[in-house]
């Protein structure tokens, strides 16, 4: 009787064993599923995608940032001509940049012969040597599929790329990430005072990123209070609410992954991603 008391035990405790064993596995890939998750950054196609959007919000007030390569207008900050899917400028060195590399790829293209003038104005808001056709003929390259590719490439060589690899170098998650990218699309990483890397030096005396052993959301906080400091040096900057309503919604809750659905505001515009 003992011993087959002692086989019953043991065969009731195969599939208990098992089963067990089935739960720690799930959980593992859950786990790892989760971790995975948790390190898919900017880069990712899908949150590249929610970057353009959310950019294009507060650079076009629409989430259809494919709509805007033939974008091109004057908005009185000082840079000339601002332009194309990331607000290329006649003034700030960037478009100059972006129609010498379309050139490379397709000499003789309907922008080329603006070149002389572009490296004329650079620095300045002036449009001389670039009315009264430009505006027309930029929209005319819009419709070149190199064109479009050239806008790409130049949006990621000067921001997107130098915004995701600080935010890695930092430990920062896909908002993070994000933050600075829309920090590097306005401000530019010049010398001086409000550019990127002077807005991260500021961070850097109220707070450290989590490379150097900080919180993630306490320097993300000092990050955006250096932005909008940055921001209100300018008059043509000084509505900050694509941080205000926008960056720090995302900040406040939590939603370090930048996952959807995403709610924000930028200048009174309510904006949604599903």
């Amino acid at each position: 009787m003992v011993i087959g008391a002692l086989l019953g035990s043991a065969l009731l405790a195969v599939p208990v064993t098992a089963q067990a064993t089935a739960v720690d596995i799930g959980a593992g890939a859950a786990s790892a599923k989760a971790q995975a998750a948790a390190a898919v950054g900017l880069d990712d196609p899908a949150k590249k995608e929610i970057a353009m959007q959310i950019v294009s919000s507060a650079e076009n007030s629409s989430l259809d940032w494919k709509a805007q390569y033939k974008y091109i207008e004057d908005i009185d900050d000082g840079r000339g001509y601002t332009a194309g899917i990331i607000g290329f400028c006649s003034g700030t060195g960037d478009m100059l940049d972006l129609v010498e590399y379309y050139t490379e790829v397709k000499p003789g293209n309907v922008l080329a012969k603006y070149l002389p003038a572009l490296r004329r104005v650079d620095g300045t808001d002036s449009h001389a040597g670039l009315d009264p056709n430009f505006t027309r003929d930029w929209a005319k390259a819009a419709q070149d599929a190199e064109f479009r590719k050239a806008q790409d490439h130049e949006r990621d060589r000067v921001y997107f790329n130098p915004a995701v690899s600080q935010g890695k170098s930092d430990k920062v998650g896909t908002l993070g990430q994000f933050i600075y990218y829309d920090a590097l699309v306005m401000h530019g990483d010049g010398t001086d005072s409000t550019s990127f890397r002077n807005i991260r030096k500021r961070a850097l005396s109220k707070a450290k990123p989590p490379s150097q052993g900080g919180s993630e959301t306490a320097w993300l906080n000092a990050f955006l209070d250096a932005r909008v400091w940055a921001m209100k040096q300018e008059e043509a900057h000084s509505d900050t609410s694509r941080v205000d309503t926008a960056q720090r919604v995302f900040l406040k809750k939590g939603n370090l992954n930048l996952n959807t659905p995403l709610d924000w505001k930028v200048y009174g515009d309510s904006f949604h991603i599903g």
